[in-house]
């Protein structure tokens, strides 16, 4: 296994209070902020160039999918070797863009420096059948901002960070079938007046990632919120309101820069998780959303090859990690979404 910490920036100050914060969780998310801090641009150190080419089974047409009522809807299944599949074998290791910040999903184990998580279980179960050991693989890791440019720039092979797919971004890069559904949900301290993504956020300051759904969602509707950042000048690391990565919003809650959080209800779980004195509002998600794994748009014999994988993935290896990673912080999950496939 080899680490490439490629990309990201520095948080927005490093005067943090870990307030509540305990155990395995507050190392973990310690560790996280202290990777987070040392990340180099992702234009730089960008070898290992990638060439080549560019439950029940639920089924969607072709003009379905062209329309978009559909963006679950992946390729089918294939074990072939396409011109991909056969350069990853030929370089030996499988480069996977992943998240290094987020507890749960993808963090840097603070007592031997590894990443772990959910999503980095099934990068290793993908390296596993392409190149045959699941420690042949390069770990790059990305900003939220960074994950479609990393697939389209060649830095990456795949990106296994909690991507939703969704009608945008089906137009720039190509998904999986999905591997995990969540939703948008608000996250803030326990004695917060706000009570969900509502009327409650009006004149609040709420922190969302660059590039995220949870942006996309606020910018249609925020409620009266302040989430834009107006730099008047100022340089773009000041940001506050807009971030690269999710766990940079956390930082802003617990130092009293933002009220709020919107993201995804998985990785808020995780969030909430290191932190006692926050919570998830509204008692359930906005939105219904699902991760898939992403590839650059025309490499079709990778999406078969990893569609071809989580078609095993959801038969043991899935339950396996929802209960190691997930099961404490999001329960009540009884499996993966069922895929979904193109036909015609």
């Amino acid at each position: 296994m080899s680490d490439d910490t490629t990309g990201g920036r520095t948080p927005f100050r490093q005067r943090i209070s870990f307030r509540g914060w305990g155990g395995v969780a507050s190392m973990a998310a310690a560790c996280a902020l202290t990777a987070a801090a040392t990340l180099l641009p992702l234009s730089q150190g960008a070898g290992h160039a990638v060439a080549g080419s560019g439950g029940g089974i639920a089924s969607a047409s072709r003009a379905e999918a062209d329309e978009c009522t559909s963006p679950e809807a992946s390729l089918t299944p294939s074990g072939a070797d396409g011109p991909n599949i056969s350069e990853i074998k030929k370089r030996g290791k499988l480069i996977v863009g992943v998240d290094q910040n987020s507890y749960r999903w993808g963090y840097r184990d603070p007592a031997t420096g590894a990443i772990k998580g959910f999503d980095i279980d099934l990068a290793r179960a993908i390296a596993k059948d392409i190149v045959g050991r699941p420690d042949a693989i390069i770990f790059r890791a990305i900003p939220t901002n960074q994950r479609i440019p990393a697939l389209n720039k060649g830095t990456v092979d795949i990106v296994v960070r909690t991507m939703t797919i969704n009608c945008a971004r089906i137009k720039q890069v190509a998904f999986s079938t999905a591997y995990f559904q969540t939703g948008q949900q608000v996250l803030a301290p326990k004695n917060s007046t706000i009570t969900g993504y509502n009327a409650s956020l009006k004149g609040k300051r709420v922190c969302s990632a660059e590039g995220s759904t949870a942006y996309d969602a606020l910018e249609k509707n925020s409620f009266g919120a302040v989430f834009k950042d107006a730099h008047d000048g100022k340089p773009a690391d000041e940001d506050i309101f807009t971030v690269p990565n999710q766990l940079d919003c956390l930082v802003r809650l617990q130092e009293g820069l933002v009220d709020a959080v919107v993201t995804d209800n998985a990785l808020a779980a995780g969030q909430a998780a290191q932190d006692p004195a926050i919570e998830l509002k509204g008692g359930r998600t906005f939105t219904t959303e699902y991760y898939g794994v992403a590839t650059k748009l025309g490499k079709d014999d990778l999406v078969r090859r990893v569609n071809r994988v989580l078609e095993e993935y959801r038969e043991g290896a899935w339950t396996k990690a929802y209960k190691e990673w997930l099961a404490d912080d999001l329960p009540g999950i009884s499996g993966p979404p069922a895929p979904k496939y193109r036909t015609g």
